[in-house]
């Protein structure tokens, strides 16, 4: 049995809505022939994102990890190609982590690389997604928030423990739930988000399989 690990945030930055959140939970329920999904719902607090991730893969030992949030004024699903090794909030960013930590020029990892690259096959994702009418762009920056510092812990854990993990991140638009709350955003449907994270899921499934055979 193949093992996907999801990860979502809670909602941050003032809004009531993280779509993330309600992806997980709407993935959960759903079943693939041969894959067993776990979801995990992370906090936006930088380092406690990362240590609960690497919990959950150490208890169940998945095959793939799929983390996903919320990049706000996005047009597209964006996998990300890359994670920094940094932690950096402007004095007059609008908002903190939830637990109102704003860290400036802060590395990740004192020991680490300055960067690493995903492990998912992002290029395939998005010509997926583009497939299905969604619409879907590779991302050269993850920023230095929450999501860059998920992607970048988890990266480099299975870096340091030589772990045999296919993981990385993905940004989603603000669904259309959110349009009050933010007008001035693009946004999805729920809906549209939740078939782009099955593709997501399906490419990632399909990629595992290949290597598993030797397939190119």
């Amino acid at each position: 049995m193949m093992k996907i690990l999801i990860s979502g945030f809670e909602p941050f930055g003032g809004s009531t809505i993280n779509p993330t959140e309600q992806l997980i939970r709407s993935i959960q329920r759903e079943s693939i022939p041969g894959v067993e999904i776990r979801t995990v719902l992370l906090p936006v607090y930088f380092d406690d994102c990362v240590d609960l991730l690497v919990k959950e893969i150490e208890n169940f030992g998945p095959d793939a990890v799929i983390s996903c949030g919320l990049a706000g004024g996005r047009r597209d699903i964006t996998p990300e190609r890359i994670a920094v090794n940094l932690k950096d909030i402007a004095p007059d960013a609008p908002y903190p982590d939830n637990k109102g930590a704003k860290p400036q020029d802060m590395p990740i990892n004192p020991d680490g690389p300055d960067g690493l690259m995903t492990k998912l096959p992002i290029r395939k994702m998005v010509n997926r997604l583009k497939e299905q009418g969604i619409p879907a762009s590779i991302s050269y920056t993850a920023g230095t928030f929450i999501c860059n510092n998920t992607m970048y812990g988890i990266l480099d854990y299975i870096r340091r423990k030589d772990v045999p993990v296919m993981a990385g991140f993905v940004h989603f638009p603000a669904s259309a739930e959110m349009a009050d709350e933010h007008p001035d955003w693009p946004t999805l449907p729920q809906e549209t988000l939740l078939q782009g994270l099955r593709v997501i899921v399906q490419t990632t499934v399909d990629e595992l399989q290949h290597m598993s055979k030797g397939t190119p």
